[in-house]
């Protein structure tokens, strides 16, 4: 049965980045090699994965041979590093579809769950209290991903139910520069909360 992942923030290419998120690669060309291997570990040819922006700071060429490595069915979130590149008709090629913003339902253990997907965290996302999830990245684990986790908290308290909001970000510990799935992303987040307790 194919699997549905998601991922943010990939940032193939990228120098800076590497000082910028603490990511643990001497070069840029062993991060970008050992992205596509974790990738490919985990995502099947018949699986499916929503990559929510941020793919490359490459020029068109490398970034197309990059995705062209990576196994399943690929759609695009647009992120704020991105509009240049989905000018060139071959990059868009790449995927199934391009969006800014997508709603979608995706199956997780025995339940049909509403996502939200965009690039950028939005606190009161559409749903949210009626247990829908939103997925964002662009905040890498910077104090603006702090902050979204402290609003989360708050949001929990007051409604005395979950705030379904997470960052997929790969440089964040539980996605560990790996796609995953809406389950392992929320088992993760669950231990995470327990041990913080």
């Amino acid at each position: 049965m194919s699997k549905t992942f998601f991922i943010s923030d990939l940032h193939f290419g990228h120098n800076n980045v590497l000082k910028f998120d603490n990511r643990p690669y001497f070069t840029i060309k062993e991060h970008d090699e050992d992205l596509v291997g974790r990738w490919n570990t985990a995502v099947g040819r018949e699986d499916t994965v929503y990559i929510l922006g941020d793919v490359s700071w490459y020029d068109a060429e490398p970034t197309i041979d990059l995705l062209n490595r990576l196994n399943g069915s690929k759609h695009l979130i647009v992120g704020n590093h991105d509009q240049k590149l989905v000018k060139n008709r071959r990059f868009r090629d790449c995927f199934l579809d391009i969006a800014d913003y997508k709603e979608i339902s995706v199956s997780a253990g025995n339940a049909v769950h509403q996502l939200v997907l965009c690039h950028y965290p939005i606190p009161c996302f559409n749903r949210h209290f009626y247990g829908a999830y939103h997925l964002y990245g662009h905040v890498h684990n910077s104090f603006e991903w702090n902050m979204m986790e402290h609003f989360k908290a708050e949001m929990t308290q007051l409604y005395s139910k979950p705030c379904n909001m997470y960052n997929v970000g790969c440089m964040i510990p539980y996605m560990d520069y790996t796609p995953r799935t809406l389950e392992e992303i929320v088992c993760s987040n669950i231990t995470r909360s327990s041990s913080k307790t």
